[in-house]
């Protein structure tokens, strides 16, 4: 039976902050078995963000899955997507096992696939335990806010008029470093962000909450791989998206919690640069995993007069 969800039926952009709206768009409409529809976020410039249609992916394999969180999700970006138009998920239902369920997800506009994800479920179990430790990091609540890097940010950003209006994002990031599209100088890894959902979430919804750190993890990937080498300048005229993009979450957690999103490029060569990152629980616990290939292409230089 289709469903018509309690929230997005009274869905209104312009009536909610950024989160409520998020936490909306997360709740797919049911068209059919196996087929869900998603909104898009409000004001977007030019192209869908892809952590939302990372998320809603998740999301929409989610919907098929009993009682079980996500481990991880493998996505592909195929198009970019158009933020005019609705985008309907189509789940493929690969595997029910007795530990694993496994889900492939496409994501279409227009009849074209924009997105290609698979995503797998596991039923908890005890098991070995080690993980690397948390880097240093300032505390959160000393950290600039992102009203305040966008207002430090005024005469750099792109469509920054457009962009501040929309108001702040539905996470709560806060930067360590300015990031090099802010004004941000290049500098050495690790990059440094801490995060948390912009709300309160419900304790119980283990996959709402890694849908909206899905979101947050595409945020900041190719910024990583940029500060190795120029100033914005180098890049504003060029071109830069997220190729594929992929998720483990190792431990259960609260995304409205703090989160220390630390993240490092290890490698960039042919116009594609690779970046990788951790998220740790402020208390140091290693909760999710991340690795992101990003198309980075160089302006072409100014021509003197």
């Amino acid at each position: 039976m289709a469903h018509a969800p309690a929230i997005f039926r009274g869905y209104n952009a312009r009536a909610m902050n950024r989160f409520e709206e998020l936490r909306a768009l997360l709740d797919l409409e049911q068209i059919e078995l196996n087929i869900f529809r998603g909104q898009n976020e409000r004001g977007q410039i030019g192209r869908l963000f892809g952590g939302q249609v990372l998320s809603q992916a998740l999301m929409a394999a989610g919907r098929t899955v009993e009682h079980l969180p996500a481990h991880s999700l493998h996505g592909y970006f195929l198009r970019h997507g158009d933020p005019g138009v609705p985008v309907v998920y189509t789940v493929d239902r690969l595997r029910d096992g007795k530990s694993f369920v496994t889900r492939n997800v496409v994501a279409y506009q227009r009849g074209q696939a924009i997105l290609n994800l698979s995503a797998s479920f596991h039923r908890a179990e005890a098991g070995i335990e080690h993980q690397d430790a948390m880097p240093p990091a300032p505390e959160p609540e000393s950290v600039p806010t992102w009203d305040q890097r966008m207002e430090q940010a005024r005469e750099r950003f792109p469509n920054w008029q457009e962009r501040y209006e929309r108001g702040a994002p539905p996470i709560d990031f806060r930067f360590v470093n300015l990031p090099v599209y802010l004004g941000g100088e290049p500098g050495p890894d690790p990059n440094l962000m801490w995060l948390r959902a912009d709300g309160e979430l419900p304790e119980s919804d283990a996959l709402l909450h890694q849908c909206f750190i899905t979101y947050a993890t595409d945020m900041s990937m190719i910024d990583t791989i940029v500060r190795h080498h120029a100033r914005p300048s180098s890049f504003m005229a060029g071109m830069s998206a997220s190729l594929d993009h992929a998720v483990w979450f190792h431990r259960p957690f609260r995304a409205n919690e703090w989160l220390l999103y630390a993240q490092d490029s290890p490698c960039a060569y042919g116009a594609r640069g690779f970046a990788r990152g951790a998220i740790f629980t402020r208390a140091g616990v290693r909760v999710a995993s991340v690795a992101q290939e990003g198309l980075v292409r160089r302006g072409t230089p100014a021509k003197r007069p």
